[in-house]
């Protein structure tokens, strides 16, 4: 035997289902807001519904009107300020979760909905034209973020508890909606400002996937990255920044993302190289950083990439003028003491020797009287030029100033380093043009063995310069012949 009463139950429940099918199945918001008031005016017994929400300002607007099309035009985008609706609420009445306040209680409704013009019936349950019925929506946290509002009920009368139950079910998607509504809304607001601010940003820009603890694969580049490394987008794509890192900047760069991973930092801030599509390497400054999951655990790596290369090449430019003679581009007296106290802490720590050589231009002084400073000065770059030709790549070739120069050679034997000394008079000695003048040059060389005897760089470089002295004072090497007057 059926329950009494059953078969109507489970129209009622069937139509409400029909009725929040109807709703969720639109996706834009406006039209969503727009189902739940049409849902009211079709099955709930109302004749006129309005769905109001709150603006970023706090006040409220009227964004969906059902069941008078000369109420939609009057409503329609209409702002209500918020204390309207606090008035309202502390002078009605709670019925479950709806908010009803009579007309004689009402602070003035004309001011926030539609005047039907209808004249009141006297009953005791009669709607009277000015009563008014409201729902608040409140998003999943409590935040009042709209009022669904409700009129002229079609048979006059106060609502049933049938009626407001159904409105309360419809006022409860509508919220669920509308909060989904507004999520989704900001949160296509912020991928828009997000993507306009990573593909307009003047400095390069990358997303990269977390694999295996590290920066894997770009997922997103944007176009300034492009230019500064010369490769399109869909190549990108196709790398990792470990591809792309220069690989002497991997090691760096592999404990900085380690750190980053583990939550030892938060970011970093380097100078690396990358590849560029021209075959070389291009620098920059890399800011990295990573999104997380709610777990903590790692989602997303974010770099930002600025091309640096002109300063960079600004910044090596000054230090090399910094530690280099403007004349002869070969170093000078700092980075030539710099250089052979590194080579004394080397020879100590391998017990290898090395050797020092001072050389010293012989009768320099007569070039420049007789043929001016200008062919003294050339004389002294293809003196340097020769000098560095003679020596091994990993020597150092230094200009202490005026004619003096200094040669310092690693792991070399002193019998070595009288060959090299030998082989250096010997390039320097060739006949020279300058200025249509041909000049034969000498030097004198003075030699101090790098070691482990104690002597710091300051004097074995003294001891060089004594050692050439002696050999300059006991014309033990040819001096140089000058052309006739």
């Amino acid at each position: 035997m059926t329950e009494p009463g059953a078969g109507s139950r489970s129209a009622a429940l069937l139509q409400v289902y029909r009725l929040l099918s109807g709703i969720h199945a639109e996706q834009d918001l406006t039209n969503k807001m727009q189902a739940v008031v049409d849902a009211v005016v079709d099955s709930a017994g109302f004749a006129l519904a309005a769905l109001n929400t709150v603006r970023p300002t706090g006040d409220f607007e009227v964004v969906a009107v059902a069941g008078s099309v000369q109420a939609r035009e009057d409503l329609l985008g209409v702002v209500i300020p918020a204390s309207t609706f606090d008035e309202e609420f502390a002078a009605s009445q709670a019925w479950g979760r709806l908010r009803f306040i009579p007309h004689d209680r009402a602070s003035s409704p004309q001011a926030w909905f539609w005047d039907p013009e209808i004249e009141p019936v006297e009953a005791a349950d009669a709607w009277h034209p000015l009563d008014a019925l409201l729902a608040p929506l409140h998003s999943s946290d409590g935040v009042l973020i709209g009022v669904l509002s409700v009129d002229m009920p079609r048979d006059g009368r106060r609502p049933s508890v049938q009626q407001r139950g159904l409105l309360e079910v419809l006022a409860t998607e509508a919220a669920v909606a509308l909060h989904n509504g507004m999520l989704s809304d900001q949160l296509r607001e912020s991928e828009s400002i997000f993507r306009q601010a990573f593909d307009g940003s003047g400095s390069g820009m990358a997303l990269m996937a977390i694999e295996d603890g590290r920066f894997g694969r770009f997922t997103r580049v944007n176009p300034a990255l492009c230019a500064v490394l010369g490769f399109e987008a869909e190549f990108l794509l196709t790398m990792t920044d470990q591809e792309l890192t220069h690989v002497d900047d991997q090691a760096d760069e592999d404990a900085l993302v380690g750190d980053l991973m583990a939550g030892r930092i938060d970011s970093y801030r380097r100078e690396k190289r990358l590849r560029h599509h021209n075959g070389g390497h291009v620098w920059v400054a890399v800011t990295s950083t990573i999104t997380r999951n709610r777990d903590g655990s790692p989602r997303t790596g974010v770099s930002q990439i600025e091309d640096i290369s002109a300063t960079r090449m600004e910044m090596e430019a000054l230090h090399f003028l910094a530690s280099h003679d403007a004349l002869t581009q070969l170093p000078h007296r700092s980075a030539v003491i710099a250089r052979l106290t590194a080579s004394v802490g080397q020879s100590r720590a391998t017990g290898r020797p090395g050797a020092v050589m001072f050389l010293d231009v012989d009768d320099f002084k007569l070039i420049n009287d007789r043929f001016g400073h200008a062919t003294g000065d050339q004389v002294l770059v293809m003196l340097a030029d020769r000098i560095r030709t003679a020596v091994r790549a990993d020597d150092l070739v230094g200009r202490l100033g005026g004619d003096e120069f200094v040669v310092i050679a690693d792991d070399l034997s002193h019998v070595e380093a009288r060959a090299l000394a030998e082989r250096i008079q010997a390039m320097v000695s060739a006949p020279y043009l300058s200025r249509s003048i041909v000049l034969s040059v000498t030097v004198s060389v003075g030699i101090a063995e790098i070691g482990s005897d104690g002597r710091d760089a300051a004097q074995i470089l003294r001891d060089a310069d004594h050692a050439m002295y002696l050999q300059k004072k006991s014309a033990a090497v040819p001096q140089g012949s000058l052309p006739p007057e």
